[in-house]
């Protein structure tokens, strides 16, 4: 059985996919370790989404989390910090990934769920 996208799974495949494509819109495309980061960890984000994972969906979670933390500290570890726009990009979507991350984790998400499944049947 196919699990249902919920809204933050659709926003870390949004984040995802704006991963994939910051290097150009926002223009740091000439600075291959910002890049190469973009795109790597766009494509973890959009296949992670896209992959059934239903039976380990905390797992995804997880990896989200450390997916979040990663793309906080890249600038500094990979030495781009000093892009502004590039830094901006990537620390905003590090943040949004956790706390997607944390909201679906959470025992509100759990409880929303169980009612939406159970209360009103669906």
């Amino acid at each position: 059985m196919s699990k249902a996208l919920q809204w933050e799974d659709w926003g870390r495949l949004a984040l995802g996919a704006w991963m994939l494509v910051s290097p150009w819109i926002v223009g740091f495309s000439g600075h291959d370790s910002a890049t190469i980061n973009a795109l790597l960890m766009g494509s973890i984000l959009v296949f992670e989404e896209l992959l059934e994972l239903e039976v380990h969906e905390m797992v995804e979670e997880w990896i989200d989390l450390v997916a979040g933390v990663w793309l906080i500290i890249s600038p500094f570890a990979l030495g781009f910090v000093l892009l502004t726009a590039a830094t901006v990009s990537t620390m905003a979507v590090g943040v949004l990934t956790m706390l997607f991350a944390v909201w679906a984790m959470s025992p509100f998400e759990t409880i929303s769920r169980w009612w939406h499944d159970h209360v009103n049947g669906h």
